[in-house]
């Protein structure tokens, strides 16, 4: 009996160390994903939910070239005013996502789930709950009509 607990135990192990035989996790290997494309130039459109004003203007949709946004309006034609672009330049690019996400699994959030894109590994759905116990600091970002421009 012994024995075969150490054979479950043993292939249970190894199986669990198939899906990452490099060692990385899954954010690294979804970010190499990102980088390894290479795309200079996109479009994507961007939902942020969280307890906050602007919720009925969302997604945005935002336009990067060469790593900064060079467009940024909501879906609903609203003019974003300058407060807010001041909150949404945290999440203006898809390597600024990775970051968020990257310092909430790193500790300046209690809980962190991501969801991320099979072909290019972006994210494409975050949720990040700063403090567990308190209420409406929970943070939203989903990802999606993801294009690469020419």
């Amino acid at each position: 009996m012994r024995r075969l607990f150490y054979i479950i135990t043993a292939l249970v192990l190894a199986a669990c160390s198939l899906g990452n035989a490099d060692g990385k996790s899954e954010i690294e290997q979804n970010k190499e994903k990102w980088q390894d494309a290479n795309i200079s130039h996109y479009r994507y459109n961007l939902f942020v939910g969280c307890f906050c004003a602007f919720r009925g203007d969302m997604p945005l949709i935002i336009e990067v070239q060469d790593g900064k946004a060079v467009s940024m309006e909501y879906q609903s034609g609203n003019e974003i005013d300058a407060s807010n672009r001041e909150i949404f330049k945290k999440y203006e690019t898809l390597d600024l996502i990775f970051a968020e996400l990257e310092a909430g699994l790193n500790g300046a959030a209690d809980e962190v789930t991501a969801k991320y894109d099979p072909t290019y590994g972006f994210p494409t759905d975050v949720f990040l709950d700063v403090i567990k116990e308190a209420v409406d600091d929970e943070l939203s970002l989903t990802v999606s009509n993801f294009e690469v421009l020419p």
